[in-house]
C-alpha cells in the first residue's frame, strides 16, 4: 500500500513537473522573442502565435499538448484511469503555476487538449472542433477554449464516466475558466483581441 502510494505520488510529481516545462520561452528564444513581455505576455500558443506567427504558435501548441499527453499516459500505464487523470490535471497545473516561474504560466488549454486525446479519445475530436468552429464564429481563442473546456466537462458526463471524474474535470474547467478572467473582462468591455489580430506573418 505504501509502495503504491509512493508511486502514485511520483507519477503526480513527475507530471506537474512536466507541465512546468517552458515550450513558449523556448520556441520565442529559438525564433526571436519572448511571449512573457510581448504580446498579452501569457507564454501559450495563442500569444506565441499572435506574436511569433504561425510556426511559432503551432510549436508552442503541440509541446504544450504533449505534456497533457504523456502525463495522462503514465498515469494510465501505472495505475489506471484514477491516476491517468490526476496525472493529467498535474501537468495542466504545472502549466498554469510553474513552481520555476513564481507560478506564473500559461491558461493551460493546450496541456488540457492533450491529456483529453489521451484520456478521452473519442470525445476529444468534438470538443476540438467546437474550439474550431466558436474560433471561427467569434474570431476570439479565448472565447473558443472557455466553450471548449466546458464542452469537455458535459461530454465526459454524457459519456456515463464515474462521479469523481466528471468532479474532477469540472474542478480543471474552473481553474481554467478563472485563468482566463482577464479575457472574459476585456470580452464583456469589447477589447479583446481577436485571434489573428496583429499576428506575424508565418
Amino acid at each position: 500500500m505504501l509502495l503504491s502510494v509512493a508511486v502514485a505520488l511520483a507519477v503526480v510529481g513527475a507530471a506537474y513537473l512536466a507541465g512546468t516545462f517552458p515550450t513558449a520561452l523556448i520556441v520565442g528564444r529559438r525564433l526571436g522573442f519572448d511571449p512573457t513581455v510581448t504580446g498579452s505576455g501569457n507564454p501559450g500558443a495563442s500569444n506565441a502565435y499572435r506574436v511569433g506567427g504561425r510556426r511559432a504558435g503551432l510549436l508552442v501548441f503541440v509541446g504544450d499538448m504533449l505534456k497533457g499527453a504523456l502525463a495522462a499516459g503514465l498515469g494510465l500505464v501505472v495505475g489506471g484511469r484514477p491516476l491517468g487523470v490526476a496525472a493529467g490535471i498535474a501537468a495542466v497545473i504545472g502549466h498554469i503555476a510553474p513552481v520555476n516561474r513564481r507560478f506564473r504560466g500559461g491558461k493551460g488549454v493546450a496541456t488540457v487538449a492533450g491529456m483529453t486525446i489521451v484520456l478521452y479519445p473519442l470525445l476529444a475530436p468534438f470538443v476540438g472542433l467546437v474550439w474550431v468552429l466558436v474560433a471561427k464564429l467569434s474570431g476570439k481563442a479565448a472565447m473558443a477554449s472557455l466553450v471548449a473546456v466546458v464542452g469537455l466537462v458535459a461530454g465526459v458526463a454524457i459519456f456515463g464516466r464515474p462521479v469523481w471524474e466528471v468532479a474532477a474535470i469540472g474542478g480543471l474547467a474552473v481553474l481554467v475558466i478563472a485563468r482566463h478572467w482577464g479575457n472574459l473582462v476585456r470580452m464583456v468591455r469589447g477589447t479583446e483581441h481577436s485571434l489573428g489580430q496583429g499576428a506575424r506573418p508565418a
